[in-house]
């Protein structure tokens, strides 16, 4: 399931309190799709590895009641505890933990309680965690845990990450890769176990240290500990075909002159740059300099660009081209 649709899907369970357990390899999102869930629905996030807690941590500390003359429990701070407050409590790295703290996990899950604890009613619980064949140490999760989720299982999506990575800021580079080598957003060999390899969440690692504009050896040096040597020569290598394109501003100024590449891999990277800048009041211009390309890549940038901002839907520019491509539309 791609991360769109289960940002899409998640709204819906939440409202009717049904625990989530999204499944998917290390790297890839899965705290992230939960975050915006929260965001866009005006949550309080609470963010539980449950790898890293004890059973009594769940359960909360004891302390007497010495005149109830009982044993209480004091529940740890990371648990809401004000009634009227809404919000997710997500309990990452589920199936990473000891089984004794999954078992107290089950007791919150189940009822919503633990010991004397209760979560408020305008809370509800998502887990995740990684397979057990993605060798990140996931132990297999007992039958009557697994039966109360609705289990998601996320895939890893270039299209979603490319609308993630241009509202995050990535720089076009990245993003142009991607597009032009799909298969290294995430590559993983469970069966060599590497110590650096590509996943979402080590490209943005990357656009840190691309950004940094370190010398040529630091740089590969730095980008290989981060996804490994193949994917690091790789993305640089592409870096230095595209480093002579004409400019965004140079294209806005002169889209009918500027230079059109031949090479797949560069004629991505003036497309990603372009989509990230088209606007109404540019689209006209963008677009004689796109037509200069193929309609496959017409349709790459038209797809990306209407993502950001789909006031573009609404220029004559787009509505024309779209009468003359209908059948790459449909």
């Amino acid at each position: 399931m791609k991360p769109s649709a289960i940002r899409q899907a998640l709204p819906g369970l939440l409202a009717k309190r049904r625990p989530v357990f999204m499944w998917g390899p290390p790297g890839v999102g899965k705290s992230d799709v939960v975050r915006r869930v929260a965001d866009d629905m005006k949550l309080e996030l609470r963010d539980v590895r449950l790898s890293l807690l004890d059973p009594v941590d769940l359960k909360g500390f004891p302390i007497p009641n010495m005149t109830k003359k009982q044993m209480q429990w004091l529940p740890a701070d990371f648990l809401p505890t004000d009634k009227k407050s809404k919000g997710i409590l997500f309990l990452d790295e589920m199936n990473h933990a000891p089984m004794s703290v999954q078992s107290a996990a089950y007791q919150l899950i189940l009822n919503f309680k633990i010991g004397d604890y209760e979560l408020p009613p305008g809370w509800s619980i998502i887990a995740a965690g990684n397979r057990t064949g993605d060798r990140s140490g996931a132990i297999a999760q007992p039958a009557a845990l697994a039966n109360r989720f609705v289990h998601l299982d996320y895939d890893v999506n270039v299209d979603d990450w490319n609308n993630w990575a241009m509202e995050a800021g990535l720089h076009t580079d990245l993003r142009a890769f991607i597009r032009f080598k799909p298969s290294l957003l995430y590559k993983y060999d469970a069966a060599t176990n590497p110590r650096a390899f590509p996943t979402p969440r080590s490209w943005a690692f990357v656009n840190d240290i691309y950004k940094d504009r370190h010398s040529t050896d630091v740089e590969f040096e730095l980008i290989r500990g981060t996804i490994g040597e193949g994917a690091a020569g790789e993305f640089l290598a592409f870096t230095q075909q595209i480093k002579d394109l004409p400019t965004v501003d140079q294209i806005l100024i002169d889209p009918d002159g500027a230079k059109v590449p031949d090479n797949p891999g560069a004629q991505f990277a003036i497309t990603t740059a372009l989509d990230s800048k088209a606007t109404k009041a540019n689209i006209n211009v963008v677009m004689k300099y796109m037509s200069r390309l193929s309609v496959e890549f017409q349709t790459i940038f038209f797809r990306a660009a209407l993502r950001r901002d789909d006031s573009l839907t609404q220029t004559k520019t787009y509505m024309d081209w779209g009468l003359k491509h209908q059948s790459v539309l449909t």
